[in-house]
């Protein structure tokens, strides 16, 4: 959570915030460059994730729900979700106005993190149902069962919200309210007051066990599946099963690239980044690849309709009638 404190200048005075506060300065080719990738992926994040949203609340599909679609939905809405906190990002590298730099600190950057957390859990949410699918194929686990999956997702998303709401308002609370002008930097620790400093490390820690965990959980489910489908071709070579646990690892291996290419760079930078920023021979560089990662996370809104194609059978039947019907249109 990289503008809500993913830097360790809450615990450092304000005369060090001013001091190194030129090495997390973007130059103008660096704002440009955000704005407009950002921008790209806004748009292309609507379409998809609308027509996936439309798809899930607003079909015949939603009046045939399991768990697996169930968490489909919540990704779904926290990927969407995200998409519409891309405007608040993309003014906070274009514009020099004090009230939107106000704005995205104290809102716009919280509830983009919220979402990027929720995505990943529902992450780990769908890779755990299809693993439990492998391990007990013939049975239902309970934490296969609708009921199961709708307090799970709802449970996430009120932990996650008080999360969130707790800091905003604390944020309002402890902002520094003296600052008379866009200050030099895109960091938002400017406004806050060490105060915050508390709260801020109980955040850093419970998202990064929430990384760790859904990250060897993912591993793990991968190994797991790769294994039964090794000791199923050496029972049978053709079996009907074995065809099934190949399908199942290749969309575990879709869903592990996926989290891998868009999670994993952003919370292997995070490290170095908070050890090194104020040091502005290494700061500075870090700042920059901090934002590539963050960067590479929000493509999530892009990839992760693949998860939804290759996850479900419906999707993936309204998605090509979709098509078609687009191109018969234009033809």
């Amino acid at each position: 959570m990289t503008e809500i404190g993913m830097t360790p200048s809450l615990n450092l005075s304000s005369e060090n915030n001013q001091t190194n506060g030129h090495c997390e300065e973007i130059d103008t080719p660096g704002r440009i460059y955000f704005t407009v990738v950002y921008s790209l992926v806004f748009l292309v994040g609507l379409v998809l994730n609308g027509f996936t949203l439309r798809f899930y609340f607003c079909s015949a599909q939603q009046q045939t729900s399991n768990s697996v679609t169930i968490y489909l939905k919540n990704l779904a809405a926290a990927d969407y979700l995200i998409t519409l906190c891309l405007p608040l990002r993309i003014s906070h590298f274009s514009s020099r106005s004090i009230t939107l730099f106000r704005v995205y600190c104290n809102f716009g950057a919280s509830a983009f993190y919220l979402n990027m957390y929720a995505s990943i859990l529902f992450m780990g949410y769908i890779a755990a149902n299809r693993y439990l699918k492998i391990v007990h194929p013939l049975g239902n686990h309970i934490l296969q069962t609708v009921r199961a999956a709708h307090i799970i997702s709802t449970v996430t998303w009120v932990l996650l919200l008080a999360i969130m709401t707790t800091y905003v308002t604390l944020s309002f609370i402890l902002a520094n309210t003296s600052l008379p002008s866009l200050p030099n930097t895109l960091s938002c620790d400017v406004l806050h007051s060490k105060k915050l400093s508390p709260f801020y490390n109980f955040i850093v820690i419970f998202t990064a066990a929430a990384f760790i965990i859904v990250f060897v959980s993912l591993i793990f489910f991968y190994h797991g599946t790769s294994r039964r489908l090794s000791e199923a071709q050496q029972r049978q070579q053709a079996s009907s099963g074995s065809k099934k646990l190949a399908k199942s690892r290749r969309n575990m291996l879709v869903l592990v690239s996926v989290f891998c290419v868009c999670f994993v760079p952003y919370h292997l930078v995070l490290l170095p980044y908070n050890f090194l920023w104020l040091q502005c021979s290494w700061g500075r560089a870090f700042f920059y690849l901090k934002e590539l990662t963050v960067m590479m996370s929000i493509f999530n809104v892009c990839l992760d309709p693949l998860i939804y194609f290759i996850f479900c059978k419906a999707y993936r039947a309204q998605l090509r009638r979709s098509v078609r019907g687009r191109t018969q249109r234009a033809g």
